[in-house]
């Protein structure tokens, strides 16, 4: 195909095509083509040789009658006309001005926000109507995601709370040391262990390990239309998928946190044996400066901490776009917004105990 014969010109009213119109070709004539059309009524391809479908697509964008085509050039435009009818190309979308996109973006966020109100209203009637309804929460799907969420995420734990342990001991053990009151080393790491960090960093292991797969698991659901297919069978969608999995991660949390306490604790024992403390004296440390009450409090926010994991990352998959990148959209979401939920649930806890005096 020879594509230095591809040529237009302008004669009157008439803009004449000659040539073979390859993808090359209408590469080349293509802005040429768009001014002459404007100016022109009809378009006249007599002398058309060759036609490609970049060059039919051109043709037809051109949106002006098309004459004198040879048979074989009219059957490759009328099939590209066909292909364009039944699947036309999408448009893309006008920029707005600045005032409608800041309106536009506020109205959609309003928009997520209340589904996400409506979503922990279901989640929270489907709660309270499971134990009187008829199979309600199935045991087995329940354990299922107990083990999922709270045992196999145990080594995890136990190296991640001996890792915290020995660092904050020896961390703590520095400035301590300057006034001889290394000994106040079990009361720094057991109270920051057993209030903050323990729950915290439980909960960032869960919403990293459980939370994604909470999303990517229901995320796939709705892409393969599982979802709807429970929906239009019947089956409430939230009873069967849902609450599961936030009762399993709002019971595995207070588990990971106290395994999360009880390995920082030994982690800083060993430290304290290695500055040449014994063990009876780290014990009674402990003993006099920890309360029940410590660790009732960080359990307490632990469960808190595991339920919003549960509640998020169910919604990041539900709420799964159908694109090739939505699983992975919503995984990512499950565990940025359990973190940022965490941070901010702490931080109240914060704020509520010490009014509280707890």
């Amino acid at each position: 195909m020879d594509n230095s014969t591809a040529a237009l010109s302008l004669d009157g009213e008439t803009l004449r095509f000659t040539g073979a119109i390859d993808a090359r070709a209408a590469e080349r004539l293509w802005s040429e083509a768009t001014t002459g059309a404007a100016k022109a009524k009809t378009i006249t391809l007599d002398k058309v040789t060759e036609l490609d479908s970049i060059g039919a697509v051109m043709l037809l964008g051109l949106d002006k009658p098309l004459d004198g085509a040879p048979p074989n050039i009219a059957e490759v435009l009328e099939r590209n006309r066909r292909a364009l009818e039944s699947a036309p190309p999408v448009k893309p979308e006008k920029e707005l001005p600045a005032i409608q996109a800041l309106g536009a973006g506020a109205i959609r966020k309003a928009r997520t926000f209340a589904g996400t109100l409506a979503y922990i209203g279901e989640v929270t009637m489907t709660t309270l109507r499971a134990p009187f309804q008829r199979g309600g929460i199935r045991p087995a799907e329940l354990m299922r995601h107990l083990d999922e969420a709270g045992l196999r995420a145990f080594p995890l734990t136990i190296l991640l709370g001996t890792l915290i342990g020995v660092i904050l001991a020896f961390q703590s053990s520095i400035p301590l040391k300057r006034f001889g009151a290394e000994i106040f080393v079990p009361n720094l790491v057991g109270i920051s262990l057993l209030r903050e960090l323990g729950p915290l960093m439980a909960a960032i292991i869960m919403s990293g390990r459980t939370g994604s797969a909470y999303a990517a698991e229901l995320g796939t659901m709705v892409v393969n239309e599982e979802v709807d297919a429970l929906r239009i069978m019947g089956v409430d969608a939230i009873a069967m998928l849902v609450l599961p999995r936030i009762m399993a991660a709002c019971l595995a949390m207070p588990v990971l946190a106290l395994v999360m306490d009880l390995t920082g604790l030994i982690g800083m024992t060993g430290v304290m044996a290695a500055l040449g403390f014994p063990f009876v004296a780290v014990t009674s440390q402990l003993k006099q400066w920890l309360s029940l009450k410590d660790l009732l409090g960080g359990l307490f926010k632990a469960a808190v901490f595991g339920a919003a994991i549960g509640l998020i990352g169910c919604r990041a998959g539900l709420s799964a776009a159908r694109g090739p990148r939505a699983v992975g959209d919503a995984a990512t979401g499950a565990v940025v917004g359990g973190i940022v939920a965490i941070i901010i649930l702490d931080g109240v806890f914060a704020i509520l105990f010490y009014r509280l005096g707890l």
